[in-house]
């Protein structure tokens, strides 16, 4: 095998619960091992006598996560990729049956043509104050089901609920205590933690979320934050149509913090309420001027961490 086909290898893998269904382009080598510590190792030493150029695995939320620490600790080159678009890559060159083998193959298919950006792992601290803030949303969700359950169940069936919920407002408060402590832990979270929550509306989940799922945040320009948190503005006119502009992709947890914080800005800050107010005035839908309004706090945070400056609204 010469260099320059080992220089377009491309890997795709399919994640399941109980599999891993890996393929390796062009060399037509499909295999399958299970999705535990054994099967990740017996693929990795597979993947890694071929070099490939990067190795590439969907996002499914935590399913990947054991592979993806297999690869980063291989220095194998991976990318955690978007599901949305790697089904568009499929649209886009007709693949409609759907099959463990052909995922993979269409996966790898997707790599070699696109040749998508690869992925950084977080430090552990980062990833484990992500995991901690999805943890509390989960339970907060959760809660809410409980007390809305309370209002609908007979009165004898509400003491089974009570405890429930006093067992959700203990964990959330365990997790909370922890995100803390991880920030205190390190000087650099101390320094963005104050900066962020120098901005009235943004509380210490919020600023956790920033810190462990935005971390280009103050690295990069006002319009490439907005798009990474998927607040940005997206035209949608070809030829005479005109649709309406719709806010897309983009990082999700983010989004829907900073979205709840906005909910408390608008009571709280002069300038978004302000804002918030202009916008309800000249006729936009709460929700649109609401995100417009986070779209505001976003670049308005990035500016504050890129020049390590606290919140003063006399300069905003």
């Amino acid at each position: 095998m010469n260099t320059v086909t080992n220089k377009c290898i491309n890997v795709g893998v399919d994640t399941g619960k109980e599999q891993l269904d890996v393929y390796i382009r062009p060399l037509d080598i499909f295999f399958t091992v299970s999705n535990d510590d054994k099967g990740i190792k017996q693929a990795i030493k597979i993947i890694q006598k071929h070099t490939p150029l990067r190795v590439v695995i969907e996002a499914t939320g935590r399913l990947e996560m054991p592979f993806i620490i297999a690869c980063h600790n291989a220095k194998l080159p991976y990318v955690i990729a978007n599901p949305v678009h790697v089904r568009r890559f499929a649209g886009a060159i007709g693949q409609r049956a759907k099959t463990d083998k052909l995922d993979a193959k269409l996966i790898a298919h997707y790599a070699e043509a696109i040749k998508p950006n690869l992925t950084t792992l977080k430090p552990d601290s980062m990833r484990l104050m992500a995991d901690l803030v999805i943890r509390r949303n989960q339970l907060l969700s959760m809660q809410t089901m409980e007390k809305n359950r309370m209002k609908i169940m007979p009165s004898q069936l509400i003491l089974t609920i009570k405890p429930i919920l006093t067992a959700f407002k203990n964990q959330i408060e365990k997790i909370e205590s922890k995100i803390i402590k991880l920030i205190e832990s390190n000087p650099e979270y101390q320094a963005k933690n104050e900066i962020l929550q120098s901005m009235p509306g943004i509380g210490k989940i919020a600023a956790a979320s920033i810190i462990s799922n935005l971390p280009e945040l103050g690295l990069i320009t006002n319009k490439q934050a907005s798009s990474l948190v998927g607040v940005a503005p997206m035209n949608r006119e070809s030829g005479r149509y005109k649709g309406l502009i719709k806010i897309q992709g983009g990082r999700a947890q983010v989004r829907t913090v900073l979205y709840m914080a906005m909910m408390s800005a608008i009571q709280c800050n002069p300038i978004f309420k302000s804002t918030y107010q202009r916008l309800l005035a000249e006729g936009k839908p709460k929700k649109v001027a609401i995100i417009a309004c986070v779209r505001k706090m976003v670049t308005i945070l990035n500016s504050m961490l890129r020049d390590g400056a606290l919140w003063d609204a006399k300069i905003i």
